[in-house]
């Protein structure tokens, strides 16, 4: 329970005539500065008043006032259709729904934990006698100065084999056994150029000999052939010898440009990135576990490299950490600036690990990728990015922060929240947790039936 009450002569936001999605000619006001919860059954209109109408109005208005470039650069939500809203401020959504899927994209980069760690491993790390010192870029696995040579820094290695490429070598090249041909015009034409070459396509791929099978599918070679697109192998060589006339000249990668050139360049790219035709014929290894450079490994910090503490679980990365942010640095201390320069950065990263734990999210790991966490994880790693960001004067708009929440947790969340209000901040979220609307300063109940809004002490029962 919140110690302080709504204020009905403080500003307020006036929302009028709102009509998104299912809002029906809808007025309301909504106190600033203030945890304000909208409730009701699924289909009511919640959503799309706290985030169709509230948060898509302060993003339409802060976006006017960018270059058209900018705008767009950023991720635009719908105009709503409501008559005004007077009295709202800046805001920012923290939604459930994701952005687009990426293994680069993890708990450090959201949380930007990942930034202060490579900072320390750069200016306090313990380097090898014979290795200089290393900038922060260097323990990254999304920089070229830290990511790893074999696996590009994401830990995963695209392979080709010939099984994947022929599914069935009973076929002839003619008969398409190499299944990642193009079908049409490129495809029919690697036949021909192999014709010209004097490769027999009305054979069995099996009974090719095998320094034929790989030259075919793994060639770096690059001849300039004759094509003589209706002659089989006996007529091609006829037409050779003859010095006749060809129908059409040629200078391509031989097949590697209908598999090679479009895949082998992606091996090391997120799968997501190849087109569904060509991740069939993708062999994928989860083998760099920490995804960086030896060079940038080498390197350690409370005896452990930056891949293996970023593995750590963040309860366990906080236990590492305390020793060095929380020890006084000493006038006599040797390394003293090194020391000091280690002491503030362990703090620094510390205190988002604790604003992390303390949101029930101890048990994450630096290394976890987004796409693998829930939604309510998810919103609360923004959420705690958000109480550290120390802005004042904002409208946050939550979606059911307390979903995938133990029940043991919740206290914490609404401790977070009151932070926000506490820094000057107003709080809206949509929510169905009784505890967090018994924990609000005004609830906005939606939909058929719904009460009437009113202030939090003024509930008997729920």
């Amino acid at each position: 329970m919140r110690n302080t009450l709504y204020n009905p002569d403080q500003d307020n936001i006036q929302v009028r005539g709102a009509r998104v999605h299912n809002l029906k000619n809808v007025d309301v006001d909504l106190p600033r500065n203030a945890l304000v919860v909208f409730t009701g059954i699924s289909g009511s209109g919640k959503s799309s008043l706290a985030f169709g109408t509230l948060f898509a109005e302060s993003q339409r208005r802060y976006l006017d006032s960018v270059s058209p470039y900018a705008r767009r650069l950023i991720d635009q939500v719908d105009e709503p259709d409501v008559d005004s809203i007077e009295g709202l401020p800046p805001a920012v959504a923290l939604q459930q729904k994701r952005g687009t899927p990426s293994v680069r994209s993890s708990v450090g980069s959201v949380t930007t934990i990942s930034n202060g760690l490579r900072m320390l491993y750069s200016r306090a790390g313990e380097y090898p006698a014979d290795q200089g010192i290393l900038y922060a870029d260097a323990f990254s696995p999304n920089t070229p100065d830290g990511a790893c040579p074999t696996c590009s820094g994401i830990g995963r290695v695209f392979e080709v084999t010939e099984e994947l490429l022929v599914p069935d070598n009973t076929k002839t090249i003619r008969e398409r056994a190499i299944a990642a041909w193009p079908p049409a015009w490129q495809g029919q034409n690697l036949s021909r150029i192999l014709t010209t070459l004097g490769y027999d396509i009305d054979k069995p791929w099996h009974t090719l000999p095998k320094k034929t099978r790989d030259w075919i599918l793994f060639t770096d070679d690059t001849p300039t052939v004759p094509v003589y697109p209706e002659y089989n192998i006996e007529q091609t060589r006829d037409a050779i010898e003859k010095g006749e006339k060809q129908t059409i000249w040629v200078l391509l990668p031989v097949p590697k440009t209908s598999f090679c050139t479009l895949l082998l360049p992606l091996r090391a790219r997120v799968l997501k990135s190849v087109s569904r035709s060509l991740c069939r014929y993708l062999s994928v290894q989860n083998v760099m576990v920490k995804k960086l450079k030896k060079e940038s490994l080498s390197v350690k910090f409370a005896g452990l490299d930056i891949g293996e503490l970023s593995q750590l679980t963040l309860t366990e990365m906080a236990e590492k950490l305390e020793v060095t942010a929380c020890t006084k640095v000493a006038d006599n201390t040797p390394n003293r600036e090194k020391a000091i320069v280690a002491q503030r950065i362990a703090s620094d990263i510390l205190s988002r690990v604790e604003a992390l734990t303390r949101l029930g999210l101890g048990y994450l790991s630096l290394e976890r990728t987004t796409p693998t966490l829930s939604p309510g994880e998810l919103q609360r790693l923004r959420l705690a990015t958000q109480i550290r960001s120390q802005l004042f004067g904002v409208v946050y708009v939550l979606d059911e922060p307390s979903a995938g929440l133990h029940p043991a947790d919740t206290q914490a969340l609404l401790g977070a929240l009151d932070e926000l209000i506490a820094a000057g901040n107003s709080v809206f979220v949509v929510e169905h947790d009784v505890s967090v609307i018994r924990h609000a300063d005004w609830i906005v109940d939606v939909g058929p039936k719904a009460g009437s809004m009113v202030a939090r002490l003024s509930i008997v029962a729920l």
